[in-house]
C-alpha cells in the first residue's frame, strides 16, 4: 500500500552553484510512503505523517546553505565559528558559520532529484513502524510572470532565518494606476536575481584579500556568529533588515521615486506569504 501527502510542506534554502553563485531555492515537499495496513486500516495516520517528515526537514536542510563539496573551487575549513567556506567559482565569497548553517553534500552541484532522494534516504534510516520505503519530490512553484531568488540573513531572528545564507524564490508584484506593472516586475526580478540581500548595518571594514570591491557582513545572531564576504556587485544594500516587509518597503519607495507614480508591491517571501507595501512619489 503507498499512502501519498502533495505540498506535505515547503523547503526555503539557498545553495551554492559554480555557475551562477548564491542562489535562493524554495521547494514545494511531495511524500510517498510504502508499508502494510495496520490493524486500524492505515498505513500512517495523516495527522501524524506531515509533523513526522516535516520535523525531520525543518531540522536538517531548510533554511541552510546546501554545499555541493566537490564542486570546482571550492574548499572547507573548520574556524572559530564553526565552518569555514571559501569559492572561487563564479566569483570569490567566504563564509563563516556554525555548523548546522550548512548542509553538506558530497556532489559537484546541486541537483533537485539527487538532493530529494538523499533526504528520503535519510528519513528512512529511523522509520516509522510498517513503512518499507519513502519517496519525496522538490519542485518549484509554477509562477506565471515575474520572480527571482535572493538570499539573505536575519541576525534578529529567533529562529533559522538568523543563518547567514539562505533563501527564497519569489513572486513579485507591482501595481501602479490599479493595473499590474509587468515590465516593471520583469525589470526588478531581473536585477534581483540571484543577489544577496545586505542590512546596511551589519555591514563591517574588512581588511580581507585584495581584489574586485566586496562586502563584508558580520553578526553575532542567537546560534553563533557569522560572517559572509562577496563581490558587492552581487548584493542590494537596504538601509534596514531584510525581512519581506522591509524588502516591499524599500521597492515600492524606489520604485515610485523612480517612476513618479503611487505604487504598491506585494514582495513575496518563497511561497504563499509575503507582505504589502505602498509608497508616493518624495
Amino acid at each position: 500500500m503507498t499512502l501519498f501527502i502533495n505540498r506535505l510542506t515547503q523547503l526555503d534554502v539557498s545553495w551554492w552553484c559554480p555557475n551562477r553563485g548564491l542562489v535562493g531555492a524554495s521547494w514545494h515537499v511531495d511524500a510517498e510512503l510504502d508499508g502494510e495496513l495496520g490493524d486500524d486500516g492505515m498505513l500512517f495516520d495523516f495527522g501524524e505523517v506531515k509533523p513526522w517528515i516535516k520535523q525531520r526537514l525543518d531540522a536538517g536542510p531548510d533554511h541552510t546553505l546546501l554545499v555541493p563539496t566537490l564542486a570546482p573551487g571550492l574548499e572547507l575549513h573548520d574556524c572559530r565559528e564553526g565552518l569555514c567556506m571559501r569559492a572561487t567559482r563564479p566569483w570569490a565569497m567566504e563564509l563563516r558559520a556554525p555548523r548546522q548553517a550548512l548542509t553538506l553534500l558530497p556532489w559537484r552541484e546541486i541537483d533537485v532529484d539527487t538532493l530529494a532522494n538523499h533526504l528520503a534516504a535519510e528519513l528512512m534510516h529511523r522509520p516509522p513502524p510498517r513503512v518499507s520505503d519513502i519517496r519525496l519530490r522538490l519542485y518549484e512553484e509554477d509562477i506565471q510572470g515575474a520572480s527571482y531568488t535572493y538570499s539573505h540573513g536575519l541576525k534578529r531572528h529567533a529562529g533559522n532565518c538568523q543563518r547567514i545564507a539562505h533563501g527564497h524564490r519569489s513572486r513579485l508584484q507591482i501595481w501602479q494606476q490599479g493595473q499590474r506593472a509587468v515590465a516593471l516586475e520583469r525589470q526588478w526580478a531581473d536585477w534581483l536575481a540571484d543577489r544577496y540581500l545586505i542590512d546596511e548595518a551589519d555591514i563591517v571594514v574588512d581588511n580581507g584579500p585584495a581584489g574586485p570591491q566586496t562586502l563584508t557582513t558580520r553578526y553575532r545572531a542567537a546560534q553563533g556568529d557569522f560572517f559572509l564576504r562577496l563581490p558587492e556587485e552581487r548584493c542590494a544594500v537596504l538601509p534596514t533588515p531584510t525581512t519581506v516587509e522591509w524588502i516591499a518597503d524599500w521597492l515600492a519607495r524606489r520604485i515610485a521615486r523612480d517612476t513618479g507614480r503611487d505604487t504598491r508591491v506585494h514582495a513575496f517571501e518563497g511561497i504563499d506569504k509575503g507582505a504589502i507595501a505602498q509608497a508616493s512619489p518624495a
